[in-house]
């Protein structure tokens, strides 16, 4: 009888194997990362020594998925867990628990000390080169980890502490490693209810573009105007764009934040002398979106503004998100008669590279250039270079944050047509723009 079970015990053994199995990597899934969790909690329930957990996410590996292929992704998936697998202790185990998440239990880990300095080394591991074929990718990680202390930590909560982690370890910068504290609950919590405000506001339409003129240095004639985002909260206040931008391109609702900027902007820009541009700013989920030329397009017709007076500005890292979306959106834009423009140049993640793969109708120079251009030669030789190469390309170029008389004079004498930053105004709104532009612009208006 024993002989007859034992086939069946061991096919349901096996079955049950490959539900707690990641077919990819070999790994177990999210389910058996729950189990394994689970049944810790409750062997120290009853004397509950601290255990650890840890999510790791890979940064940056959807472009490269996109570079590279499918098939070539699922390849460094399958590196990245036998790397995982190869780091473990006797103790400790490594999941599968997303499309690039692992979670990682660390039964003997005590501290928060020893959960971060355990993270620390896979992510050094998960950052050497990834070979694919004949090519090499890199890419790096970020952590977030949480530890168990009392009957109260059940796995659900302690996951969700890890991924509270793990977004405060991403917003850092890539390769970054955060422990679960309550001060980040908190922080955690401020910033979802800021959140909340801002999508009422964004449904309510109160965010509201501010204009801040740019100029020709030279003759110090405005030729256009860039619009930036301005909320202002009953309760919260005015809100740096600063901290309210990265909110609703992390939370997914940036789109319809800048449409309804670009929408006012647009309107507002109807009563400008028809000579004037409009600059604005495209996000980088805006550069992997395919709706978004269609979504520009749609508000340009609805406003009756002219694309050809519009200019979409975009940055390098933006860029590195997906480039094959990239340029496919810049193509389209252009095709349209509306300008591009590359922001912040110098500082991204981008090389020289892309502006050769890339057509930019301008180059912005970071306003960090300009800002020591006085007294450091570094940033001279920089500024220089950049208006050397950008005339070879024939591109355009705007300096950014001028705020002195000498720096605009310097930039002049390196041959620098562009210019924007304090000198020339600070932005305004709607209504004390047009002010503003009766008072700088001879002629009548509109």
């Amino acid at each position: 009888m024993a002989s007859g079970l034992a086939p069946a015990q061991m096919a349901k053994g096996a079955g049950q194997d490959l539900v707690l199995t990641d077919p990819l990597t070999g790994l177990g899934n999210r389910r058996r990362f729950f189990h394994k969790v689970d049944r810790l909690i409750a062997e120290r329930a009853d004397d509950p020594a601290p255990f650890a957990i840890a999510i790791f996410d890979l940064d940056g590996f959807k472009p490269i998925n996109d570079l590279f292929g499918r098939a070539a992704g699922d390849e460094i998936l399958q590196q990245v867990a036998m790397r995982l697998r190869a780091a473990m202790d006797e103790h400790s185990t490594v999941t599968r628990i997303g499309a690039d998440e692992f979670g990682v239990l660390y039964p003997m880990v005590f501290s928060e000390a020893a959960a971060a300095g355990r993270a620390r080394v896979l992510i050094e591991i998960l950052s050497a080169p990834y070979h694919v074929g004949d090519r090499t990718a890199r890419l790096s990680a970020s952590a977030g980890c949480s530890l168990f202390y009392s009957e109260e930590d059940t796995t659900e909560l302690l996951l969700s502490k890890a991924e509270t982690a793990l977004y405060q370890a991403k917003r850092s910068g890539r390769g970054a490693v955060a422990v679960y504290t309550r001060e980040m609950e908190e922080a955690a919590k401020t910033v979802t209810r800021m959140e909340q405000a801002l999508r009422r506001a964004v449904a309510a339409g109160d965010v509201e573009p501010h204009f801040q003129p740019i100029v020709d240095l030279p003759s110090r004639g405005v030729v256009g105007f860039e619009a930036l985002a301005r909320w202002t909260d009953r309760d919260l206040g005015a809100v740096s764009p600063s901290v309210f931008i990265p909110i609703a391109e992390e939370r997914g609702f940036i789109g319809q934040l800048s449409q309804l900027v670009l929408r006012k902007a647009a309107e507002a820009a109807l009563d400008w002398p028809e000579h004037l541009h409009l600059s604005f700013n495209l996000s980088p989920s805006q550069l992997v979106d395919h709706n978004t030329v269609q979504q520009i397009l749609s508000i340009l017709e609805r406003t009756g503004f002219d694309p050809r007076r519009l200019e979409v500005e975009l940055t390098e890292t933006g860029l590195m998100n997906d480039p094959a979306s990239a340029e496919r959106i810049i193509a389209d834009l252009r095709s349209a008669g509306i300008g591009i423009s590359l922001d912040d140049f110098g500082t991204g993640q981008s090389s020289l590279g892309r502006l050769r793969d890339f057509r930019f109708d301008k180059l912005k120079i970071d306003r960090a250039f300009v800002s020591s251009l006085l007294e450091d030669r570094a940033s001279e030789q920089i500024v220089r270079a950049i208006l050397a190469m950008a005339a070879g390309l024939g591109m355009d170029v705007v300096a950014e944050g001028i705020e002195y008389e000498a720096q605009a004079d310097r930039l002049i004498e390196f041959g620098c047509a562009g210019g924007q930053g304090f000198l020339f105004g600070r932005p305004r709104d709607a209504e004390g723009t047009l002010a503003y532009m009766r008072d700088v612009i001879p002629g009548p208006m509109g």
